[in-house]
């Protein structure tokens, strides 16, 4: 560093002031009289006098900082983490070792979030008291490693005020969201939260950075990362809405709950007398609302459930989905002509043609208590991840009721977003008519069945298995949804309704005008054949409606042969903001 003084200068003084410039920068010094070219005085940088040796160590500060470590990683008071085993459930901490290992937290953010408002080395904290102790303020988040999967994660401290959120909870809870949005890495929410913190409410629920944002964020990262969500206890009104914005939810049966608001606030407000379970438990979301997707045991199977799942994911759209090692099925395609019954309306269980057509014990069935006519599920053909849709004949006929329908067009929505195709499996007489399904909004929830698969982009393989009557077929990616390809079993029937109903409607009065019963029976028959031979596979194929009828023993090779082929096709949408269906 080079200084000008003035030319009056002693050499003296600018040796002092090189010496006292050079200690104070700690850099060497160049000090220059007037306009002279060479300096009159120079001080070189001090030398570190560190004891720069194997003796170095923590000092008594790090010890001190380890121990509020220690202090906060201890989570709420006593009294409430000795309730946890009653309750059936883990602390916060052990959750985190079960799901990720002792090492498997890569890092973790905000530990000392509220820290001056509750530790008592904090100058702010006068008298602490251990029932307002708010370690990382309820809610931990950070990211760890699951199943060799980067991901983020948050949880809820349920000793922390019953892990409710605060201004300071709800600030990483945020900061999580849109770091996740940028890293383009899948979310876990272990949800376990009685909603917001009441009694602290201001600065956090309406805010523009509030909890309200939470959702916001949720939208933002719906379809951009996976979502999944495990409840661990009662989640009421805002910490409700977590698990049903998530792409997958698993509740923990006889602990996991979510509802609007608590019984005691339903009682309040409409004078109903209704425990936390039947209100909003895991029973009542898994076959009635259809919220929950997955019903675990116990927390390790929760653990279990979430883990098979991520491997039909990937981690973010626009990444194909991990295919895996190729296993036969459980049972021999040979079986699958024996398996389907001639008769339309006679029923058979679809999950034993699935266990003939997959990979053997991949079917990984969602929401398999709601809306039981329609099962969705991943499964994989020859190691391929693909998204199953597919009507159930064993539950009334495979007819498509308004809760099927919604069931069906969530899950191709969810399959579509992560580039995991679709194989439809249709054997439907079609969207199911009468007072009580247009009271539940047959049209529109068929309406959205219908514009999933329209919308849906990825490779999709339509199998017409048995019957497709009415508009079954357009839900079920008939030939006119840009399927890849529609195939067909020689049980295939494709027409505007079966054979009972078409004579009913077209020949009853003609059939009535015949006095003998013998007579009138023979003529039925008749047209009963002549109609079905009109919808039969093989006229379809004839006049190019489908595309192959494919003998039964062949259908997995055939689909394993497709779905490779078609793996990189490219479809897209016309231009626009988007759709008006939701």
């Amino acid at each position: 560093m080079k200084v000008r003084i003035g030319a009056d200068a002693s050499e003296d003084e600018a040796s002092a002031i090189a010496s006292a410039l050079a200690q104070h920068l700690e850099s060497a010094v160049e000090v220059y009289a007037g306009g002279a070219d060479a300096p009159a005085a120079t001080a070189d940088a001090p030398t570190a006098e560190y004891p720069l040796d194997d003796e170095l160590g923590p000092t008594e500060r790090e010890e001190r900082l380890r121990a509020e470590i220690r202090d906060i990683l201890e989570g709420g008071p006593e009294k409430y983490r000795a309730r946890l085993g009653d309750q059936g459930k883990l602390f916060v901490r052990d959750r985190l070792d079960l799901w990720f290992g002792e090492d498997g937290v890569t890092f973790e953010d905000g530990k000392f979030a509220n820290f001056d408002g509750w530790h008592p080395d904090s100058p702010e904290v006068e008298d602490s008291d251990d029932g307002n102790r708010l370690p990382a303020d309820g809610l931990i988040t950070g990211a760890a490693t699951f199943e060799d999967r980067d991901l983020h994660f948050m949880a809820n401290d349920f000793t922390v005020k019953a892990g409710s959120m605060a201004r300071h909870g709800v600030e990483k809870f945020l900061r999580m969201q849109q770091r996740a949005i940028k890293s383009g890495k899948p979310v876990l929410y272990l949800m376990d939260s009685s909603g917001g913190r009441i009694d602290q409410q201001t600065g956090f629920f309406a805010n523009r950075e509030g909890i309200g944002k939470y959702y916001y964020n949720h939208s933002m990262l719906s379809g951009r990362v996976p979502q999944i969500c495990v409840l661990y206890g009662p989640c009421i009104a805002g910490a409700a809405y977590t698990p049903v914005f998530a792409d997958f939810t698993v509740m923990v049966e006889g602990m996991s709950a979510m509802a609007i608001a608590s019984p005691r606030m339903v009682e309040m407000v409409t004078g109903e007398k209704i425990d936390m379970q039947d209100l909003g438990g895991a029973r009542m979301h898994a076959e009635k609302s259809g919220s929950a997707d997955l019903v675990a045991r116990d927390e390790a199977h929760a653990r279990e459930l979430v883990a098979e799942l991520v491997t039909y994911l990937p981690d973010k759209a626009g990444e194909k989905p991990p295919k895996s090692e190729t296993l036969p099925p459980k049972y021999s395609p040979d079986g699958i002509d024996e398996l389907i019954p001639e008769a339309p309306n006679r029923p058979y269980d679809v999950h034993d043609l699935l266990d003939r057509v997959v990979d053997a014990e991949s079917v990984f069935e969602l929401k398999p208590d709601y809306g039981t006519e329609i099962v969705t599920a991943f499964a994989r053909i020859d190691g391929r991840p693909v998204g199953v849709v597919a009507n159930q004949p064993a539950q009334r006929s495979g007819a498509i009721f308004p809760d099927a329908a919604e069931k069906a067009a969530e899950f191709i929505w969810t399959c579509d977003a992560y580039e995991i195709p679709l194989l439809y499996l249709c054997d439907t007489p079609g969207f199911m008519a009468g007072s009580q399904v247009e009271e539940d909004a047959i049209l529109e929830k068929g309406k959205k069945f219908i514009y999933a698969t329209s919308s849906a982009t990825v490779p999709k393989q339509t199998v017409v298995v048995r019957k497709a009557y009415g508009a079954g077929i357009y839900a079920m990616g008939g030939p006119a949804y840009d399927p890849e390809s529609v195939l067909a079993l020689p049980s295939g029937e494709i027409g505007i309704m079966g054979p009972e109903a078409a004579i009913n409607a077209v020949y009853a009065n003609k059939l009535n005008d015949i006095d003998d019963p013998e007579e009138r029976q023979r003529r039925e028959d008749e047209l009963r054949e002549e109609y079905r031979r009109d919808i039969d596979a093989h006229r379809m194929a004839s006049e190019v409606v489908i595309d192959e009828i494919v003998p039964p023993s062949d259908l997995r090779a055939e689909l394993a042969g497709r779905f490779a082929f078609y793996e990189d096709v490219e479809k897209s949408l016309p231009e626009k903001k988007h759709g008006t269906v939701l």
